[in-house]
């Protein structure tokens, strides 16, 4: 989750972790080294908290997962402060972007190592880093952004498997769709439609960059050139300036034309049974099987696959409706 007030190819990573007793009675330090960047930790000593060497992995997980994204981590120093409580799991995680970039989160003191290898919220909040601040009324970007590329980037860095993050999907994409009385994205601020309704966004973005570009290019390049243009969470900029950031750096206009269509009026043509089914995902709420023949099959494998040579398979995808071209209506074509 990003803070509403002041805030918040294969790549060989190199880790260096300094460990020392901070002036704070009990409280622990040490820092994490990830090419030029350099992500310290502070746990403060509230609890009883898990053996530190599972917290300095499950930060290193999380971190090699950002940075295997975006190519580099997204910002040159980050704080995360963590508060151990009694109990167990991951909690309250919250991203800043004042002092540099700063990440708060609890932990619980009998965490398991097994319980920290799943935690999907510490990737989530280091996504955040990431995107630049943006008013609130855009806040379903953020959190869109954050629910869509975190499966992505933890599979990619082999710390989930695609068929969790398949399941995972058909169960809560649903939760994105608008009801009765949606007034679009940057006026609807129900947790559905911020969270589901923002990664929405993100999955019809990617698809047809992927189609616009014989999949030259994605959502992942989008999102590299809106940080490689300095759009990260320490600055303050206007949504439209980083989309149009995001469409130079892929060479199509895609966010911008999307983002007038979903502004101010709800998506009303999505057939979520369809696309599942044309990506080839078949879902019985508790597994998730793959159709290897489905028309959208080569996507849904692309999608979350990394090339190591950098390279990429000429796949098909189909159109977007033409109401899409005139940012009116949205949604896939059946």
């Amino acid at each position: 989750m990003v803070g509403l007030f002041p805030r918040a190819a294969s790549i060989a990573l190199g880790f260096l972790f300094c460990f020392c007793l901070a002036a704070t009675a009990g409280e622990m330090t040490s820092s994490l080294l990830i090419g030029n960047a350099r992500v310290d930790m502070v746990i403060e000593p509230t609890s009883p908290y898990p053996p530190a060497k599972d917290i300095f992995r499950w930060v290193e997980s999380a971190s090699e997962s950002v940075t295997n994204y975006y190519g580099r981590f997204p910002v040159l120093r980050v704080l995360i402060r963590i508060t151990p409580f009694e109990g167990r799991g991951v909690a309250d995680g919250m991203t800043f972007g004042d002092r540099g970039g700063r990440i708060t989160i609890r932990v619980g003191s009998d965490t398991s190592p097994a319980e920290f290898a799943s935690d999907w919220m510490l990737t989530r909040e280091m996504v955040h880093l990431a995107f630049p601040s943006l008013d609130e009324k855009h806040h379903w970007i953020d959190e869109g952004i954050a629910a869509y590329v975190e499966p992505i980037a933890r599979i990619r860095a082999g710390h989930l498997t695609a068929e969790q993050m398949w399941l995972d999907l058909v169960r809560d994409m649903p939760q994105g769709l608008p009801q009765a009385g949606d007034r679009g994205l940057d006026h609807t601020h129900t947790w559905g439609r911020t969270y589901w309704g923002g990664a929405l966004f993100c999955r019809l973005a990617d698809v047809e960059i992927r189609r616009q570009t014989n999949n030259a290019n994605d959502l992942e390049h989008a999102l590299r050139g809106i940080l490689d243009a300095g759009g990260d969470i320490r600055k303050d900029w206007n949504l439209q300036d980083a989309l149009g950031a995001g469409d130079h750096a892929v060479g199509v206009s895609v966010l911008q034309p999307l983002y007038a269509g979903m502004k101010d009026k709800p998506v009303v043509s999505l057939d979520l049974a369809s696309l599942w089914s044309q990506l080839g995902v078949q879902s019985d709420g508790a597994n998730v099987r793959f159709d290897d023949n489905a028309t959208l099959a080569a996507t849904r494998r692309a999608i979350t696959m990394a090339d190591p040579n950098g390279s990429r398979s000429i796949l098909c995808f189909p159109a977007l409706p033409q109401s899409l071209q005139g940012a009116s209506v949205i949604g896939l074509a059946k």
